[in-house]
């Protein structure tokens, strides 16, 4: 096939890795763009040269500084933005500002959610009271408007959803469950992993209380760099019980109570991990200036000629036709995909297996449509020849 025009490929010399591999894997990690290493020789040679100076020169103002890389991702200001090492925690840390007395003490949440979420809520809900409500999927793919909109009521408190299902790529209708739950008096937490850098993002005119994320997907940022954004008004109000001395208000006083900061740093905890903090900044700046609209607009074209290619060679797709509904990853029902997926990866063709979701394909801007239709006629080539059957059927820990 010939390639189409596509100005976003000039991106690709960016990224190391693409020289030599096929990288259809940024739903779980994005490629490394070539700036990091200078970006850790800078760290490294700060540390070297600077010591302990480094707190005071730069170091210590990072967890608020690179989140403003963050911000216009999600049409946040300046300085709202607060950088942790996982969504995981934040979650915790967010739960544990409330209470669960009283008859508002539900917490609305569904099946299709990352699992380190719903951990984090079952284990909440055991310990201090709160009423989970786990809405369940009928078809694995998506959670339907009416069924969320309907499980919110007066006795709800807290609304945790993601904006994209992990497993499925299915974009949720935020603004329609916000404006829902605001009516009952309820908070939305909005896990915005999967979206941010893929699909555009905008705390406001979602309506959203608190948003998570992460820079490790569509972002390019490598891990370690989870981001915070809470509606000021209501960020003054809340009192996370996980915390620590960077929360403080004057925390080299070195005091003996807690005073928690009015501003971002209220949800800091301790020393952050100042090498991730270096490393991150590049992949949000390279899609900034690439535009997520044109990220947009390329992977709705893209994902659209994956469904087609698949469906063109015998295969199923669990990810929505309703291209509005759907982000930047195609999850693709494959027979004997743990081979498959395995054997694709000996051919330098990086792709997601997951348990019960099969393999997921996700291209990113610096993807080509002949990787895209290559892909599918790969995976149609192992199955023929059943060359899945090299690989043992047992799992890894990692898959």
């Amino acid at each position: 096939m010939k390639q189409l025009s596509d100005s976003l490929l000039k991106w690709r010399k960016e990224f190391p890795i693409l020289e030599k591999t096929t990288y259809l894997i940024s739903n779980s990690l994005g490629a490394m763009p070539r700036a990091v290493y200078n970006r850790m020789q800078e760290y490294a040679d700060t540390w070297a040269t600077r010591g302990v100076r480094a707190w005071g020169e730069e170091w210590w103002e990072m967890s608020v500084s690179v989140g403003d890389i963050i911000a216009p991702l999600i049409g946040a200001k300046a300085n709202d933005i607060s950088m942790h090492t996982n969504v995981s925690l934040l979650q915790a840390m967010l739960v544990s500002c409330f209470t669960f007395r009283g008859a508002k003490r539900n917490i609305v949440l569904s099946d299709l959610e990352f699992p380190s979420v719903l951990y984090v809520y079952q284990q909440f809900a055991r310990s201090q009271g709160a009423r989970l409500q786990i809405l369940h999927s009928k078809d694995g793919i998506s959670l339907p408007t009416e069924q969320v909109l309907a499980a919110i009521n007066d006795d709800t408190l807290l609304v945790s959803m993601s904006h994209v299902l992990f497993k499925s790529a299915y974009i949720q209708d935020v603004k329609a469950i916000t404006d829902k739950a605001h009516r009952h008096g309820a908070i939305v937490i909005l896990d915005a992993y999967h979206s941010v850098g893929v699909i555009p993002v905008d705390v406001r005119r979602l309506g959203v209380d608190i948003l998570v994320g992460g820079v490790l997907k569509w972002l390019c940022g490598g891990p370690g760099g989870a981001f915070l954004w809470i509606r000021p008004s209501l960020r003054r109000k809340l009192k996370p019980k996980i915390t620590g001395w960077m929360a403080h208000k004057r925390p080299f006083a070195f005091e003996t109570t807690m005073q928690y900061s009015t501003d971002a740093t209220r949800f800091l905890t301790g020393t952050p991990s100042i090498p991730a903090l270096y490393a991150i900044q590049e992949g949000p700046k390279i899609i900034s200036r690439v535009g997520v609209g044109n990220i947009r607009k390329k992977s709705m074209r893209q994902t659209a000629l994956l469904m087609e290619e698949a469906q063109k060679h015998g295969l199923g797709c669990m990810s929505p036709q309703n291209p509005e509904q759907r982000a930047g990853t195609v999850t693709v029902n494959v027979p004997h995909a743990y081979g498959v997926s395995r054997e694709l990866l000996r051919r330098q063709i990086l792709v997601d297996y997951r348990e019960g979701a099969g393999i997921r394909l996700a291209p990113h801007f610096y993807n080509s449509d002949d990787e895209i239709i290559s892909v599918i006629l790969e995976i149609r080539q192992i199955l023929d020849s059943k060359a899945y059957r090299k690989h043992p059927t047992r799992r890894g820990t990692i898959t």
